[in-house]
C-alpha cells in the first residue's frame, strides 16, 4: 500500500491510497491548479481513479469535486455534481478492488464527518482529520494499523494567542472542532504497535501550531511508550509520500 498527502490545511486537503488494484482519493479541496499539478508530479491520472471518498462538506475538502465528474464517490453528505454519489454509512463497509473501505464516526461542525480505514490483503491505512475528540469505542478498530494518518491542528497556547476570533478558538477547542497537539498524541499511545510503520501528522494549522510543536508533542510520547514508527507531517501545499507497493 502506498499513499500521497497532496494538501493538508485549512486551505484544501487531498490524499491519495494506492494499491496493486486500486487507487482511490480522499477529500479533493485545495485549487484546481496545485492538485492537477501534483496528481501529475506522482503520475496519477485523476480522471481514471478507481473511487473518490468524502469526509465532509466542508469547502477545504470538496471544493474540486467537479474535477472528479466521471469518478464513483462514495460520501456521508449530498454531493452535487451532475453525476450522483453512493452514500457511505458509518461502520457500513464497502469494496473496491482489492480493498475494504471502512467509514467511521467524527466529531466535526459539519452535518456528517467521516474517517476511513482503508485495509486490503496485508495492510490498514487510517485516516482520520476534523475531528474534536475520538470515542473510546473506535480505538480497537484503528488500532495495529501499519500506516496512520491523523490530525494534530494546534498547540492551544498558540491558538488563545492568535488574531481569531474568540468563537473561532472556542469552535476549534470543543468536541465538535479539531484534535490539539497533545490529543493527537494521546490517540496515537493508544493505537499504535510494533505492527505501526508510519505516521502522518496531519491538517495543521498555519497560525496555531508549528511543525516543531506537532512532530514534537508526538514523538515524546511514543518514544516514552517504545514505539518509534516513522513520523511524518503533511504540508499544506507539498506532496508527502509514504508506504510502498510490492
Amino acid at each position: 500500500m502506498k499513499y500521497y498527502s497532496l494538501a493538508s490545511g485549512s486551505k484544501g486537503n487531498c490524499f491519495v491510497v494506492q494499491t496493486n488494484q486500486s487507487t482511490v482519493v480522499i477529500d479533493c479541496g485545495s485549487t484546481k491548479k496545485h492538485l492537477i499539478n501534483s496528481f501529475s508530479t506522482i503520475d496519477i491520472n485523476y480522471t481514471q481513479v478507481d473511487a473518490l471518498l468524502i469526509t465532509h462538506g466542508h469547502s477545504d475538502h470538496v471544493s474540486q469535486v467537479k474535477m472528479f465528474a466521471n469518478i464513483p464517490i462514495f460520501s456521508p453528505i449530498p454531493i452535487n455534481n451532475g453525476q450522483g454519489y453512493q452514500q457511505v454509512v458509518p461502520f457500513m463497509s464497502f469494496h473496491i478492488n482489492d480493498l475494504t473501505i471502512t467509514p467511521i464516526p467524527l466529531s466535526h461542525d459539519s452535518e456528517v464527518t467521516v474517517g476511513y480505514i482503508l485495509e486490503d490483503a496485508h495492510e490498514k491505512l487510517v485516516y482520520i482529520t476534523d475531528t474534536g475528540y475520538i470515542k473510546s469505542s473506535l480505538i480497537p478498530m484503528i488500532k495495529d494499523a501499519q500506516f496512520i494518518i491523523l490530525e494534530s491542528n494546534h498547540d492551544p497556547e498558540l491558538l488563545m494567542n492568535s488574531r481569531r476570533p474568540h468563537g473561532i478558538k472556542t469552535r476549534i477547542l470543543s468536541d465538535n472542532g479539531h484534535l490539539s497537539n497533545q490529543a493527537c498524541a494521546e490517540v496515537l499511545g493508544k493505537i499504535v504497535t510494533l505492527k505501526t510503520k508510519e505516521i502522518v501528522l496531519a491538517h495543521l494549522s498555519e497560525e496555531a501550531n508549528t511543525f516543531v510543536l506537532a512532530y514534537q508533542t508526538t514523538f515524546d510520547l511514543l518514544n516514552s511508550l517504545g514505539y518509534l514508527p516513522k513520523l511524518k507531517i503533511a504540508y499544506q501545499f507539498e506532496i508527502v509520500t509514504g508506504g510502498s507497493i510490492s
